[in-house]
């Protein structure tokens, strides 16, 4: 019997030695996700509770819990609260945003949204990507949510130098929109209107690590 792991009133119990010594992981686990997900979608990953037992009492845990309904398994590894979409009265779709977050903090890599929804973000066009892609200083990859897929693509230095800060966003949409249209007077004036001080002044910090014609567009929407 030792190193059995029952669920009793939704409280976990360990079995060691012949001593049953209560765990509490689901508990824990229960609490901290919904915690978490109190205002915003959210997505877990084992390593998001690492510090509640070892990985296997964990792992534990998460399989009973997403068996009981208290928790969703959206993919190999990924949970999220189950949450209803109100308007087709049906579970709503896992947000994929949150599962790039939710990879990010479990390898430990920086994700950022694609140079397309970076542009469409500061307005520089409409366009709406079809595909789930992001950008990331880790290997690429694709990643199976359910019915659909998050596609990861290894991006350099000059891409990610900035990570997730707004400064990051307008990088990447210069790099979308190519050096002839981006370093245009209008793109220029548009973006020297709307961006905060803050974000001019972290372009001009990051000028050193981008490309060349990014760099001098850069320095003349922060001058």
């Amino acid at each position: 019997m030792s190193g059995m792991l029952i669920c009793q009133k939704n409280t976990l119990y360990f079995l060691t030695e012949g001593k049953c010594v209560m765990a509490g992981i689901a508990a824990d686990i229960l609490r901290r996700a919904r915690g978490a997900s109190a205002r915003d979608a959210r997505v877990f990953t084992p390593k998001d509770f690492a510090d509640l037992g070892s990985r296997a009492a964990i792992d534990q845990a998460l399989s009973r819990l997403a068996k009981d309904g208290k928790l969703r398994r959206i993919g190999h590894g990924f949970y999220d609260m189950p949450r209803i979409n109100p308007m087709l009265a049906r579970p709503a779709a896992p947000d994929l945003d949150a599962v790039a977050d939710a990879i990010a903090r479990r390898d430990s890599v920086t994700i950022v949204p694609s140079a397309l929804v970076s542009a469409n973000r500061l307005g520089l066009t409409t366009a709406v990507s079809s595909k789930n892609d992001y950008l990331t200083d880790g290997p690429s990859r694709t990643i199976r949510i359910g019915n659909r897929s998050l596609h990861l693509r290894h991006a350099g230095p000059k891409l990610m130098a900035l990570k997730n800060q707004p400064a990051g966003d307008v990088v990447r949409a210069l790099h979308w929109l190519g050096p002839d249209i981006a370093r245009s007077d209008d793109v220029i004036d548009r973006l020297r209107r709307q961006l905060p001080a803050t974000v001019k002044r972290d372009l001009a910090k990051a000028r050193p690590v981008m490309t060349a014609w990014a760099a001098d567009i850069a320095g003349r929407i922060s001058a």
